[in-house]
């Protein structure tokens, strides 16, 4: 059989388009579509003629004319293109990243598009064509940029139904192949949530595919509104399914601020079964988790108000309900029970209102419940269970800080400051003050501002005592009759909102009044920050007003604590109250003032993304370069994880272009802001300014990879702040090394270990600049924060940012004009624990299984004394005859003991050569607080011998179990599980293993084994944490070491 010769032209098929007949010109049609391909440039020279029936209604097979007319067009686009010239082709280059992006920026292609569309079913989008891929690209670019302007934009467009219908067409297609991933992403990118809708009802797995919705809404979709629009679909769906997920919803809920359907549904929960009622704990600590302190307030509002408790019922259930999360001594048993009493007059008020007599008739164990959940929302729970976990869990080395004390010189006040903030944020949240008051002598040194900061240090130790907190900073307080140091007394007001942040709703009252008692500007800053603290987000407005009447006070010192904490207070509430704030702006002379209100305007604009654009284009137009420097900021946290690219262009545009070096680098710095949703994107986008010849520059790049990979530990990153680190100017290693603490915390120590040995030597390098020498001390205090149990958490367990963190971030950063602003970094801090608890708040024993070597997330081992003295001493020199004498000396005792035979002897003799060297062991164990023991422990078995070590390796097990409560640090989630057959289960379905969670007793028949709460405690209370505050109690034993045992008994013989 002749083989069939493909053909060699397109000529004689192309001369049939002139003919009369139609049958021809069908023929002629049918056979140039399959050779379009390879005669494209034949047919292009006759496309007026394809195109002319296209457009002859009368002519049957217009729509196969249409479909050629396509081919032609873009097979000459796509030669136009490859043989473009090279000058052309560089021109383009900037625009064009990928080959098939060349189409989707040349005007033919859209007409190449038009006919596609005219050719309807002759169109095959099934097809797997370059050509047919091209021009469905091109399709749902188009149809996406037009229904943005419809939805987003409220302009009135005309979408061609040829293009809806190409567009649903690949929808239904992907549906069809089990794609209903790609399904939600084509009908989120086109605005249409009826497509949505019927996306979710076509999935066999509905939880998932409502999932995945809920996740790509959460980091993708860059518009408010239709981000709310989106929710509001999701959480109609979630409630339709078979089995509510009621945590989504609650989330959900959340983010809309609808707090009264929130309440709706805890109510109903708690009325439930057994697990519904664990449901709701868990869902309102993931609320709490959120930190939106003005939202739980009002979910407690609208939930059940449980009766008031006679007084001794009162008193038994505060103990029991103290007992677990406080966990004090049994001599401080007194201290745990005194915060029972004063919820008793907001119950008797409660009580009175409209729910009074149906309150009465609760059930008792309704109200054993509501309480429960009351507890949980007000912070109470919680806050005494992470107090716990820091307490029994911290493995803070005290030896870093006696090793930076004695490289610094303390009458540099700098370098002085940086290691009180050191120690500060190493005991984190532990009420652990061991090192102050070791120290007493050094750090009454401190003075002046010194002394606000040092005061306020507390703040960041005691974080959480809340109902202790006032007792604590007591003595230094301002108080009638007592003429102390201003800046104790503002320090300590500032210690207290510290203390509190985001759940300072009972110290309000007392911070208020002890501004308005004041008009020292030293005291009344100190009590501004502390009330925007306390007050986070909560809008009050009477607090509002207080602030205010400081602000117009017109002092500098004062009025730049007023206008950072009317920001605070506000935080998230809108451009309302910018406009007075942002004309004192230009009223004052102050540039402190006016750097306060700066950053309480950017505080304001928290999250509302395209309501901030009026007040941000506003400020980029001032003469001003601080309110300019505040537009970046309010740019930054306005859009703050979203990645908008409108926000990243505004930011490199400013970082270029002003004049204001520091504009400049808050420009660079807020891009880390935007970029949180998205890390990894962030190294590479300021790779180029970490570069730029202005030192400014180059550290606001160090900054915002430090804000936006903070926790991460990604690699990009550290590659990119290691080469910093060697920088020419000292404030650029300064943010290098603070930026680089902040995206190593909580990594595993083969990572971190280079550079905890470059922070030890830059410390102690007496040559190295004073700003470098700050920046490696704060950042041996990042690292180690929370006694190595913290890390830096800027989301919460549901995926949403927590407030507090990025803004105590945000705050932080202004520490480059402020010192005591980087306290502020505390609020970013959260541990890194996994608690679980069963149905009465109590957390049992639950054994846990992760999957990796135990040395991977181990404690780094602690520096011992005797390292640290080979370091800062040179070798003692030791004679020749000597070290004769002493051999002498060992061989005769040996023979001495052979003789004798006793191989005790020599036994004992060679314990006494190992002991002797390994004496002041002890005493290192003790300086290293509490983990001092085990580390020491192990840093003495490696010391054995290499062999011994690398046996150890070798045998090292592939997984190991933990106990809960326990330390789970972010990276070391993914391999965590409960073993098969354990007795405990979580209440949340598909939850992570990490922060609190509530557990379902799967053998409730079975006694349960509790973590132990005893002996020293969470934390020092009442009048012995005030006796641990007070200086003159200071140089007493500490509060959480044991006293020691009373003499044997003996009689006196005079």
């Amino acid at each position: 059989m002749a083989a069939v010769m493909a053909p060699s032209s397109a000529a004689g098929l192309l001369t049939l388009l002139d003919d009369d007949s139609d049958e021809l010109k069908h023929y002629a049609l049918v056979h140039l579509n399959k050779l379009v391909h390879d005669f494209w440039f034949q047919i292009s020279s006759y496309i007026a003629s394809v195109e002319a029936l296209y457009e002859d209604d009368g002519f049957k097979d217009r729509e196969l004319a249409a479909l050629i007319a396509s081919k032609a067009r873009e097979r000459r686009v796509r030669c136009c293109c490859r043989r473009a010239p090279p000058a052309a082709a560089a021109r383009a280059q900037p625009r064009i990243r990928a080959p098939a992006q060349v189409f989707y920026h040349l005007g033919e292609l859209d007409s190449a598009l038009t006919y596609a569309l005219g050719a309807g079913a002759h169109f095959n989008v099934d097809e797997q064509s370059e050509y047919v891929q091209t021009l469905i690209a091109r399709c749902l670019d188009q149809y996406f940029e037009l229904r943005v302007k419809e939805v987003e934009g409220k302009e009135e467009v005309d979408i061609d139904p040829r293009l809806v219908a190409v567009v649903e067409r690949m929808m239904d297609r992907c549906c069809a192949q089990g794609q209903f991933e790609q399904a939600v992403g084509l009908a989120l990118e086109g605005r249409r949530l009826d497509r949505l809708e019927a996306v979710v009802a076509a999935s066999p797995d509905t939880a998932a595919t409502l999932t995945y919705a809920l996740r790509v809404c959460q980091r993708l979709v860059v518009n408010r509104d239709f981000r709310q629009q989106v929710l509001r679909l999701l959480i109609r769906l979630y409630e339709e399914s078979a089995a509510p997920d009621y945590g989504v919803i609650c989330q959900c809920l959340m983010f809309l601020d609808d707090a009264p359907e929130v309440a709706k549904i805890l109510g109903r929960l708690i009325d439930g079964t057994p697990d519904d009622v664990l449901l709701a704990y868990q869902i309102a600590f993931d609320l709490v988790d959120n930190e939106l302190q003005s939202f739980i307030l009002e979910v407690q509002e609208q939930l059940p108000k449980p009766p008031e408790p006679p007084a001794p019922a009162a008193a038994a259930d505060g103990a029991a309900a103290a007992a677990p999360p406080a966990a004090a001594a049994p001599g401080d048993a007194m201290d745990t029970d005194a915060p029972a009493a004063p919820p008793a007059p907001a119950a008797a008020e409660a009580n009175g209102g409209a729910h009074g007599e149906a309150g009465e008739e609760m059930p008792a164990e309704r109200v054993e419940r509501l309480t429960r959940l009351r507890d949980i929302l007000s912070g109470k729970t919680p806050i005494a269970l992470h107090l716990e976990f820091l307490y029994h869990h911290n493995k803070a080395d005290l030896q870093i800080l006696k090793n930076i004390k004695a490289s610094v010189d303390a009458r540099v006040s700098v370098a002085h400051s940086a290691t009180i903030l050191a120690n500060a944020l190493m005991h984190a949240g532990t009420s652990i003050d061991t090192f102050l008051r070791d120290n007493l002598e050094w750090l009454a040194r401190a003075t002046n501002w010194a002394k606000f900061s040092a005061t306020a240090g507390l703040g960041v130790i005691h974080r959480g005592q809340l109902e202790q907190g006032k007792a604590l900073m007591a003595p230094y307080l301002p108080r009638e009759g007592h003429n102390g140091s201003p800046y104790s007394e503002g320090g300590a007001l500032y210690a207290l909102g510290l203390i509190t942040a985001n759940h300072g709703a009972g110290l309000r009252p007392f911070l208020a009044q002890s501004l308005r008692d004041t008009a020292n500007p030293i005291i009344q800053h100190g009590a501004c920050l502390g009330l925007g603290l306390a007050g986070l987000g909560t809008c009050c407005d009477e607090v509002f007003e207080d602030l205010k009447n400081v602000l117009y006070t017109d002092d500098a010192v004062a009025g730049e604590a007023a206008g950072l904490g009317m920001g605070l207070l506000c935080c998230g509430a809108g451009a309302e109250r910018a406009g007075e704030m942002l004309a004192y702006a230009h009223d004052t002379q102050h540039e402190k003032i006016i750097r306060g209100l700066a950053l309480g305007l950017a505080l304001l604009s928290y999250g509302i993304e395209e309501a901030a654009e009026p007040l941000i284009e506003q400020m980029g137009r001032e003469q001003d370069p601080i309110l300019r420097y505040g537009a970046m900021y309010v740019t930054g946290l306005a859009y703050r994880g979203t990645g908008n690219n409108a926000a990243v262009s505004r930011l490199l545009h400013f970082a270029v272009t002003d004049v204001s070096d520091d504009v400049r680098r808050a420009a660079v710095l807020c891009l880390g802001f935007v970029l949180m949703g998205a890390p990894e994107q962030c190294p590479r986008i300021v790779g180029l300014l970490a570069e730029s010849f202005n030192p400014h520059v180059r550290y606001g790049a160090a900054m915002a990879v430090g804000l936006a990979c903070a926790g991460t530990g990604l690699r990009e990153a550290v590659s990119l702040l290691e080469g910093m680190l060697g920088d020419s100017t000292d404030f650029v290693r300064q943010g290098a090394a603070i930026a680089l603490a902040l995206v190593l915390v909580q990594q595993p120590e083969a990572v971190v270990e280079p550079f905890r040995n470059k922070l030890a030597k830059v410390t102690s390098d007496k040559h190295e600049e004073v700003m470098a020498r700050m920046g490696a001390i704060m950042a041996g205090g990042i690292l180690d924060a929370g006694g190595r149990n913290a890390t830096l958490a800027l989301r919460s367990a549901s995926g949403y940012f927590r407030r507090t963190s990025v803004v105590g971030l945000a705050v932080f950063t202004g520490y480059w004009y402020w010192y005591p602003l980087s306290y502020f970094l505390s609020l970013a801090l959260a541990p890194s624990a996994v608690i679980g608890l069963d149905d009465t708040l109590r957390p049992p024993k639950a054994q846990l299984l992760c999957a990796a070597r135990p040395s991977l997330f181990a404690y780094a081992p602690p520096v011992t004394q005797e390292a640290s003295k080979e370091v800062a001493k040179v070798a003692k020199a030791v004679l020749s005859t000597t070290a004769k004498a002493h051999e002498r000396q060992k061989k005769k005792d040996a023979e001495k003991a052979a003789a004798a035979g006793g191989k005790d002897a020599a036994k004992d003799k060679g314990a006494m050569e190992v002991d002797t060297p390994a004496a002041p062991a002890p005493a290192d164990a003790a300086a290293a607080g509490a983990g001092g023991a085990e580390g020491g422990a192990a840093a003495a078995a490696d010391d054995k011998g290499g062999e011994a070590k690398a046996g150890d390796k070798a045998a090292e097990p592939a997984s190991f179990t933990l106990t809960a409560p326990c330390r789970v640090v972010p990276h070391q989630v993914k391999y965590m599980s409960f073993p098969e057959g354990s007795r405990w289960a979580p209440v949340k379905r598909g939850a992570a293993l990490s922060g609190i969670l509530v557990l379902r007793d799967l053998t409730p028949g079975e006694p349960i084994e509790y973590a132990t709460t005893t002996g020293a405690g969470g934390a020092p209370g009442g009048d012995a944490a005030a006796a641990a505050a007070a200086p003159a109690a200071t140089a007493a034993a500490p509060a959480q070491e044991q006293e020691p045992a009373p003499p044997a008994a003996f009689e006196f013989v005079p």
